[in-house]
């Protein structure tokens, strides 16, 4: 499994007014999606989120963003390792995600981008 980098989730009040620093801070536009009623902003290494607070108390459990080559080499290279498959692998608008438990109980999101 190829581990290309990682992406620090944060959830925001105000995505309309928190996107314009993250966007000057890591020097790009933000890509915007809508996901389960969560609106969510993507620029440079951070994934910014704000929705109802429920689903936004679900999202706080994941520490980061993984991303990888291939969402379905991680979910086999994860199980074989003694970690949960708590979700997925799912479509996502670039790719396809799951979360995972690690055996410390920490989760997180592997993700992948499709061409």
């Amino acid at each position: 499994m190829d581990i290309l980098g990682a992406t620090l989730r944060v959830c925001v009040d105000d995505l309309e007014a928190a996107v314009p620093f993250y966007e000057r801070l890591a020097g790009g536009t933000a890509l915007r999606f809508e996901r389960g009623g969560v609106r969510v902003a993507a620029v440079g290494c951070f994934l910014l989120m704000s929705g109802p607070p429920a689903e936004l108390e679900v999202l706080r459990k994941v520490a980061a963003t993984i991303a990888v080559s291939d969402v379905e080499e991680a979910r086999k290279v994860l199980g074989e390792m003694g970690a949960q498959i708590v979700a997925g692998p799912v479509p996502t608008p670039v790719g396809r995600n799951l979360i995972a438990m690690h055996p410390d109980g920490a989760i997180y999101e592997y993700a992948d981008r499709t061409t």
